[in-house]
């Protein structure tokens, strides 16, 4: 345990201050499927639902994978990163 405390404890003399990230990331949807829901959603016009939305990211249109795209974009606009303008239909906020 003295190993481990010592480690730990050199480790954070060794880096006081912690780097500032490049850009603002959004916690807890770095995964690359998230990345490429956003950016189908900034070259979309208007509201997409999520079999439009399946097709355009080259999903398979099974009701599985419809249904997984449809809890990921309830999931966004749960946080206020998408709107659901209607019943099933998403779309980016406007600022």
């Amino acid at each position: 345990m003295r190993i481990s405390r010592k480690t730990l404890l050199s480790l954070a003399e060794a880096d006081p201050a912690p780097a500032e990230p490049d850009a603002p990331r959004l916690v807890g949807f770095d995964h690359p499927y998230y990345q490429q829901i956003l950016t189908v959603f900034g070259q979309a016009e208007g509201s997409l639902r999520a079999r439009d939305l399946a097709l355009a990211m080259g999903l398979p249109l099974t009701p599985n994978g419809i249904r997984n795209v449809r809890a990921k974009l309830e999931r966004l606009a749960s946080r206020a990163i998408l709107v659901e303008t209607g019943p099933g239909l998403f779309t980016q906020p406007h600022p």
